[in-house]
């Protein structure tokens, strides 16, 4: 009896068109943000900073030296919002992307591959922003529902 061989599928990995080439993924977190730019941009293409305002505005200097242009970040909570609005006064395209639509995402296991999993999926036109009004029409609503002051007799 001749033994059996296993028959093994060749994986086809289809590699999908570049449309925004100079795309950045960012994962924020409450106490660190993980940040890829594309492969060839830095010696390090994956970069880890903490979340204070010295912090941001180095990785806002980072990916400006990296040539970035647009930024994908993924981000639950307000944790976003301090980054978002740096990397946006900065003249980036900032895309905010809900973490409900990439939570069932194969292929994401730890920060890192998560950043740079974002990175490729932005890069590639995959994702799609989360509605963000413009920042006049925020500070408007802001201004409405803010609480009154508490006033101490």
């Amino acid at each position: 009896m001749a033994p059996r061989h296993k028959k093994t599928k060749k994986k086809i990995v289809a590699q999908l068109p570049t449309l925004h080439p100079h795309a950045a993924g960012i994962d924020i977190g409450a106490r660190e943000i993980w940040v890829a730019v594309p492969p060839g941009s830095d010696p390090r293409p994956v970069r880890r900073f903490d979340t204070f305002t010295d912090d941001l505005h180095q990785l806002r200097d980072w990916l400006l030296q990296c040539g970035v242009q647009t930024v994908a970040m993924e981000s639950t909570g307000v944790y976003w919002i301090p980054l978002f609005q740096i990397l946006e006064a900065a003249g980036l395209e900032v895309c905010l992307v809900n973490a409900r639509h990439c939570r069932n995402l194969p292929g994401r296991k730890t920060d890192v591959q998560d950043c740079q999993w974002l990175q490729y999926l932005h890069a590639v036109g995959l994702l799609r922003a989360s509605f963000r009004p413009p920042e006049h029409t925020c500070a408007i609503a802001a201004g409405s529902c803010a609480v009154p002051p508490i006033r101490c007799a």
